[in-house]
């Protein structure tokens, strides 16, 4: 499974961004996908994610503001993320989660996007 994320840029807080996640490769036995972050200094943190059935979860920083969906194929991910605040500055990444039922599971990482929101 390869992953290719896409999307980021630098935006003035309150704008919004969409990333985008590129799937290629076996997707058929995905479980899940996430993004996470990571800012300067900090550890990689999850932002949201999506279960093959479509079920959300987001970090309460992201909640009411961000919005991950993907398609039927497991083919695109988005995270669609509005009011952007400076702290939300970070590189964003893209990982899935491959295998059905029980552990162990295989994890797939995107390279990521840097999303710059200024004040």
């Amino acid at each position: 499974v390869q992953l290719q994320a896409s999307g980021g840029g630098s935006v003035q807080a309150g704008g919004s961004l969409r990333l985008s996640c590129a799937v290629s490769g076996s997707t058929s036995n995905i479980n899940a996908f996430n993004w996470y972050r990571q800012a300067p200094e900090k550890q990689r943190e999850l932002v949201a994610a999506i279960s093959n059935t479509g079920r959300t979860n987001y970090a309460d920083s992201a909640k009411g503001r961000f919005t991950v969906s993907k398609d039927n194929l497991n083919t695109l991910v988005y995270l669609q993320m509005d009011n952007l605040k400076p702290e939300d500055t970070a590189v964003y990444y893209c990982r899935a989660i491959v295998g059905i039922g029980n552990p162990p599971f295989e994890y797939y990482w995107g390279q990521g996007t840097q999303v710059t929101v200024s004040s």
